[in-house]
């Protein structure tokens, strides 16, 4: 069963990727594109009346892990995917840097139908889940613990886990469960991004990339984690 459910997965994130899948000059427009959703996604999130406890906690995170969104779907076999990008927090400044891009893909068993778009933030809250995010691919659940982060505008709960994640879906499924998610660095979109090849330590860590078109994600980053 194990065996299946891998090669299930790994089936199930060629077929993410090849619906994403664009020549050089459209793959980076939907770079763009993408960061431009996370930009929205971020921004609606952050002026949620009910998503306290991640403008109150955005300031100690590590990364954030943002997916505008994420395709579930399945009937008895199923699965979700998407990409990502992430910013890290640069640990002296305190500066938000990135973006570097990554593939979310979840495979799943059990009696389930429809289809839900969700989108996703994610806070990563510990330097073990930071580091599993600078590594090609790692399992949220499995070598990082996840948390679905408190809703409410009195939520005052204490979580300890490596990913918080907060999320909004439209449809048949109530949520998002990130536990068993895949995580994995999209290498050449990063590259198509940059203009050469990057690696997430590379963007993440050293600061040694920039792209001008993430200013703005940039600055509603900063203007969160000053919030209260």
């Amino acid at each position: 069963m194990e065996r299946r459910m891998r090669i299930f997965a790994v089936t199930l994130a060629a077929a993410f990727l090849n619906a994403w899948a664009a020549s050089p000059s459209f793959a980076q427009a939907d770079q763009r594109r993408l960061v431009s959703a996370a930009t929205l996604t971020l921004s609606n999130f952050l002026n949620d009346g009910d998503m306290t406890w991640l403008n109150r906690n955005l300031g100690r995170a590590r990364a954030v892990v943002i997916a505008p969104h994420i395709t579930k779907a399945g009937f008895i076999f199923g699965g979700s995917g998407g990409r990502a990008v992430v910013f890290a927090r640069d640990a002296k400044t305190g500066k938000w840097v990135g973006p570097a891009f990554y593939t979310l893909v979840t495979a799943s068993v059990g009696f389930q139908a429809g289809i839900s778009i969700s989108e996703m933030v994610t806070l990563v809250m510990t330097d073990k889940g930071l580091n599993s995010l600078l590594s090609d691919s790692f399992k949220m659940g499995g070598d990082a613990s996840v948390a679905a982060g408190p809703i409410g505008a009195g939520a005052q709960s204490n979580l300890v886990a490596d990913f918080i994640s907060f999320s909004r879906s439209h449809g048949i499924y109530g949520g998002l469960n990130l536990d068993g998610t895949v995580a994995s660095t999209s290498d050449e979109w990063n590259r198509l991004y940059y203009g050469k090849p990057v690696h997430a330590h590379d963007i993440l860590i050293r600061n040694s990339v920039r792209n001008k078109q993430s200013t703005e994600l940039q600055n509603l980053l900063a203007i969160g984690r000053r919030k209260p």
